[in-house]
């Protein structure tokens, strides 16, 4: 096995592979020795591994590729001009089907960029399953959304030269004058699109939905929380950059409008919820902590799972004593949030002059259901709570963590775990707005998710807003 930039290996630089992988550029029935490395993610550099080299280096190749007896041939390519190439030959990229370099190298597939073109003709008809009501209800307030659109952005322009305290203080008028006029129009709205598909299916919802967005794009981009659940830039939505502009509950954006868009959007009943749950949990870690009593020399041990930035650890740790109290361990399956996690408790640490005990684990659901050895090292805790993992968790896999992480809770423990209830008044907006669909449950369906013979003490919990629900275990203490 030898590194990337040893001899003829279309691989990352970091990866290893087999000398029998070799690159080659064609030209009509010559071919020419590579060595070859990622450049970017549809772009590759290259030497020339012998002294055989292209006597025109403005012709069209083709990238060869030999992996363990297999090959594939693709191209047209060309080599980029310039002579800034990092002590490379060249650069060299695609000229009519893209390819991403790291399926090439890592899957073995020439996979187009452009594939997505084949399905067009699908999402094109997926229009003719759109009722006439809500193709009216849509182009009604896109054209509605423009108008104000272009009302508040004209504004914007009128005063943007203006010094930015005088700026900021007449955005803030306009904002909470006739910005507050928009909002209500929006609430209508929305409540609007609650009336015309409640009666809707799960695949009517999904094919009204995916209309719905795409007519609406501009607008949702505007705001830059729903921008964030619809791209979803970590491959989920519900991600902790996500949760912090919750939390924050402000006007954010450019202009007015996005900002208007953000407040409404952090400001629903669901959005609430999360907040709220915050304060839950560490009301009920409070109450837990003081009707327990843990030996001096023994810490509390609290396991935060799909933890996120563990905004709350901050709101648990009030005193001084509270920091020798608690031991964390903080879990979840996206290593930038436990980087944030990490970062944000820091800080707490740098205010408070005071060292957070606390432990970071990488790990999945997948990976937990599977045995992991990490799993068998975390121990037993006193206190353990998720607040928004089960809403993605289907019944059996949802069943097999509870029972999971009932197992991981000391005798006399108590554990909070949380969904959204099917009453959600938020569902329909996060849905067709956000691209953001949760496992929503019955009162029933959630505590059915229990072990039968668990002999927990069981107690169902709402939020303020009713729209998330909260499972509380107690483990007997024998």
């Amino acid at each position: 096995m030898e590194t990337a930039k040893k001899h003829l290996q279309v691989v990352d630089t970091r990866a290893e592979v087999t000398l029998q992988e070799k690159a080659f550029l064609v030209h009509g029935s010559q071919q020419f020795p590579i060595d070859a490395e990622t450049a970017s993610k549809y772009s590759l550099f290259f030497r020339y591994a012998e002294n055989k080299k292209l006597s025109d280096s403005n012709q069209p190749v083709n990238l060869l590729i030999q992996n363990n007896g297999d090959s594939f041939e693709i191209g047209p390519c060309r080599i980029l001009p310039g002579s800034d190439m990092d002590g490379h030959s060249g650069c060299l990229v695609f000229c009519d089907a893209v390819y991403e370099i790291p399926t090439l190298l890592y899957e073995k597939k020439a996979v187009k960029l452009q594939a997505v073109f084949n399905d067009l003709a699908e999402l094109r008809e997926r229009k003719k399953a759109i009722t006439g009501l809500f193709k009216e209800y849509t182009s009604d307030l896109a054209y509605d959304l423009s108008v104000y659109k272009k009302i508040f952005d004209d504004l914007d322009s009128r005063y943007r030269e203006e010094p930015e305290d005088v700026s900021a203080s007449i955005q803030k008028s306009i904002i909470s004058s006739e910005g507050q006029n928009f909002l209500r129009f929006f609430h209508e709205k929305v409540e609007e699109l609650n009336q015309i598909v409640k009666g809707f299916n799960q695949r009517a919802h999904q094919q009204h939905g995916f209309y719905f967005r795409r007519q609406l794009w501009h607008f949702i981009l505007c705001c830059a929380l729903m921008a964030r659940t619809n791209l979803k830039p970590r491959g989920y939505a519900g991600d902790s950059e996500m949760m912090r502009m919750i939390y924050l509950d402000d006007y954010q954006g450019d202009t007015t409008f996005c900002k208007l868009m953000q407040k409404y959007t952090v400001s629903v009943p669901a959005a609430q919820s999360v907040r709220n749950r915050r304060t839950l949990i560490v009301d009920i870690l409070h109450r837990f902590h003081a009707a327990n009593c843990i030996a001096p020399q023994e810490k509390l041990r609290v396991l935060s799972v799909a933890c996120g930035p563990a905004f709350e650890i901050e709101d648990i740790l009030k005193s001084p004593h509270d920091f020798k109290t608690y031991h964390f361990t903080l879990l979840d399956q996206d290593p930038l949030a436990l980087k944030e996690a990490k970062h944000y408790i820091y800080g707490i640490e740098n205010k408070a002059h005071s060292r957070v005990q606390a432990e970071y684990v990488n790990l999945s659901v997948r990976l937990m259901l599977a045995g992991e050895p990490a799993v068998h090292n975390l121990g037993n805790y006193h206190f353990i709570y998720s607040m928004g993992l089960f809403d993605y968790l289907t019944t059996p896999v949802a069943k097999a963590v509870i029972e999971k992480l009932y197992r991981l809770l000391a005798p006399g423990g108590e554990m909070v775990i949380g969904n959204f209830h099917v009453s959600n008044p938020s569902k329909h907006f996060m849905e067709y707005w956000g691209d953001w669909y949760l496992i929503h449950r019955t009162d029933e369906e959630f505590k059915n998710l229990l072990p039968e013979t668990s002999g927990a003490q069981v107690s169902l919990i709402f939020e303020n807003t009713g729209s998330q629900m909260f499972l509380d275990l107690k483990k007997p203490a024998n």
